[in-house]
């Protein structure tokens, strides 16, 4: 059963150590390329800080955004603010966010976000550290998805997993991180069973889409494609 409280507390740490990080970035380092593709690294400092806000809609059983558009305008509209302006509104809205989650609630209750996709209330911090873990990655700091804490690496795989299991376009497909833990997913594509092993950072880089697969290895045919996230 997922713990919210314990998910919250994990979520501390992580955002803690990403303010640690951006705290040390310049506004030129600001401006330059994160590992997403068409984002700088101010692109996904402002991604982070729209997404609390826009988690905070959740929890109070409000849409997580207007529209696909307007989360895109205002990411590009804050991309480009200074490091010092960036910094206090990362700050701010990581604050708003937990005390929105640590209000007493009914925490089994389904709620909805982006794109009509439901969960329990439960996930919903855990959702907000995969966002900052991941995307102190994807800044390109020195943090490495090999820094990540090991018990949410697994339960990425196991989110991930999940996420793909029964994917029409994703032959069945079992998951071995050479510590004995074991995930399946895929399954609704004709062929298979692949079994891809490697460590459970290359896994998890690859069920992201931030690495390739090239350190895995694929028995029972090829790396499946995934789609993306």
């Amino acid at each position: 059963m997922t713990d919210h409280a314990h998910d919250l507390a994990a979520l501390r740490e992580a955002t803690d150590r990403l303010l640690t990080a951006t705290a040390k970035i310049d506004d030129a380092a600001l401006a330059e390329p994160s590992r997403l593709p068409g984002w700088s690294r101010g692109h996904v400092v402002a991604h982070l800080s729209r997404n609390a806000d826009a988690l905070v809609n959740v929890l109070r059983a409000l849409p997580m955004y207007a529209d696909s558009e307007t989360r895109d305008r205002d990411i590009e509209r804050d991309a480009s603010r200074p490091r010092a302006e960036q910094q206090a509104d990362l700050t701010a809205t990581a604050a708003r966010f937990v005390e929105a989650a640590a209000d007493p609630a009914d925490w089994s209750r389904t709620v909805t976000l982006r794109n009509g996709v439901t969960d329990s209330a439960s996930r919903v911090p855990f959702r907000r550290r995969v966002e900052v873990e991941l995307h102190h990655v994807d800044l390109n700091v020195g943090y490495e998805l090999e820094d990540l804490p090991d018990e949410f690496v697994a339960r990425e795989i196991d989110f991930l997993a999940e996420r793909f299991g029964g994917h029409p376009d994703v032959v069945s497909t079992g998951l071995a991180d050479g510590t004995g833990r074991l995930w399946t997913t895929g399954g609704g594509a004709e062929g298979g069973p692949v079994a891809v092993r490697g460590t459970a950072a290359e896994l998890v880089g690859w069920l992201s889409g931030r690495r390739d697969g090239a350190a895995l290895t694929v028995e029972g045919g090829t790396l499946p494609a995934l789609p993306p996230l």
